[in-house]
């Protein structure tokens, strides 16, 4: 059983990931794949320097994505090209991760899940909830960004309201650790029964 773990920006994501890798449970995540394909010396970075030139390269060979982001921002055309290039990349590596797990069930962490049509690859999809001030809260405190730009990525990304309607099993994050421990641990033993019971989790 593979769980697909998503939500908002600065929802939770990585603290609730995280208690299930505590309960011994191993997690893909796609941001660390997305990194890991354009690492130096893969196929994909020199297909990204031949296409836009050298300057999307740091001095130390790593891709410059400030750059590339900026590029890409302003020319649609480019970003197909990438997104042609990196998506079918990105999602044949998350797939061979899940399959080389050993954990009762696995974890794909995807901010993008839904976005990016990957809930075929779960078998659930598990939402982190929080509400929307507080998404902008945070990100405003996290990632030293002002709230306009907050708003703009949480706009950029699915409706709230229609990731909880594509939600199989949701975790509300009120900030309270406590109450997020109890949630995860009691979906982990739900998700055990399951596998062991061969039954749909309810």
């Amino acid at each position: 059983m593979i769980i697909g773990l998503t939500g908002g920006i600065a929802s939770g994501k990585t603290t609730v990931a995280n208690m299930f890798i505590d309960l011994g449970i191993e997690v893909v995540d796609a941001d660390i794949v997305a990194r890991e394909v354009v690492e130096p010396g893969t196929p994909a970075l020199e297909q990204i320097s031949e296409h836009f030139g050298q300057s999307v390269l740091s001095p130390d060979g790593s891709l410059d994505r400030k750059t590339l982001r900026n590029i890409i921002f302003s020319d649609e055309q480019a970003k197909t090209w990438l997104n042609n290039l990196l998506h079918p990349l990105i999602r044949n590596t998350i797939v061979e991760q899940l399959q080389n797990t050993t954990s009762p069930y696995s974890i794909l962490v995807a901010p993008l899940l839904l976005e990016n049509n990957m809930q075929t690859l779960v078998s659930r999809v598990l939402v982190v909830d929080t509400e929307i001030s507080t998404q902008i809260e945070r990100t405003i405190a996290r990632d030293n960004s002002d709230i306009s730009q907050a708003k703009a990525i949480i706009s950029a990304q699915i409706a709230r309201d229609k990731r909880l309607a594509l939600a199989d099993d949701v975790i509300k994050n009120n900030g309270m650790i406590n109450n997020l421990t109890n949630d995860v641990k009691k979906l982990h033993d739900g998700y055990l029964a399951c596998i062991q019971d061969g039954t749909e989790y309810e």
